[in-house]
Formats: structure tokens, sequence, C-alpha cells
């Protein structure tokens, strides 16, 4: 961000920021514009989510998420808002609403933590005891 305020400039009529995807801004200013949807029906997709909460403003992304093996829904997605705002009206406004013939509750999403998911570290086979340095 410091070499796009150098690239800028002062030039009042040109702003950095404006120069920035909405979702780079985001991440910059944290989670609080972003939503959990719970509770959604098998049916929802994006778009229809995206729709669902986009009266109530301008929505940055909205992402069902989605089940790798059997590829359907989980259920559950993410509606992210351009400001915090819009985020709180959503959130008032859809808790407890149904949507595609479910009720869905809305809270703030939470941020990542990492359980230590992915590969596991191949170690080989453990290594033999040594019998002489046992005390007895």
């Amino acid at each position: 961000m410091a070499a796009l305020r150098r690239l800028v400039g002062h030039n009042p009529n040109l702003s950095y920021t404006s120069l920035l995807p909405p979702t780079v801004l985001i991440c910059s200013r944290g989670i609080a514009s972003k939503l959990f949807v719970g509770g959604l029906s098998f049916y929802t997709n994006d778009k229809g989510l995206s729709e669902a909460f986009s009266q109530y403003g301008q929505v940055v992304e909205a992402k069902v998420v989605m089940d790798r093996v059997s590829d359907r829904s989980k259920g559950f997605g993410f509606v992210t808002f351009a400001s915090e705002d819009e985020a709180q009206k959503a959130l008032t406004e859809m808790n407890g609403k149904a949507l595609n013939g479910r009720v869905v509750f809305v809270d703030y999403a939470k941020p990542k933590s990492h359980f230590g998911g992915g590969m596991p570290i191949a170690r080989g086979p453990p290594e033999p005891k040594d019998d002489s340095q046992v005390l007895i």
C-alpha cells in the first residue's frame, strides 16, 4: 500500500484506495463486514445468496460452502459487504428470516483458525530401541 501511495502522490483527484479491488480493502479493515449465514437450503447457490442479501447493501462476495466429495451445499455460507453498516443492517434484517424455505441464522464471521489440517508429515518408521541403555 505504501508503494501505491507514492505512485499516486498528492494528486487530489486520485486516491490509492480507488485503485485497489474491494476485497483488499476489506481484508485490511478486518472481518467486521463479513457475515456467516447458517441453515441454508441445499438448493441455495452463490447467486441466490447474493441476491437475497443485496437488498441491504453492496455485496462484494457471496459464497455457499460446498462439500468436495458430494458437490452439495454444506448448508452454510458467507456474505461480504462493502461496509460495516450494511453488514449490520443485513444481520438484523435477515437473522431468523426464511430463505428458500429454510430459516437462516446470521452472525458475524469469525477469523479462520488453523487446526493443522492438510497433508500429514511423513516421518518414516519409528527408531529401533536400544535395549542396552535400559536401566532395571
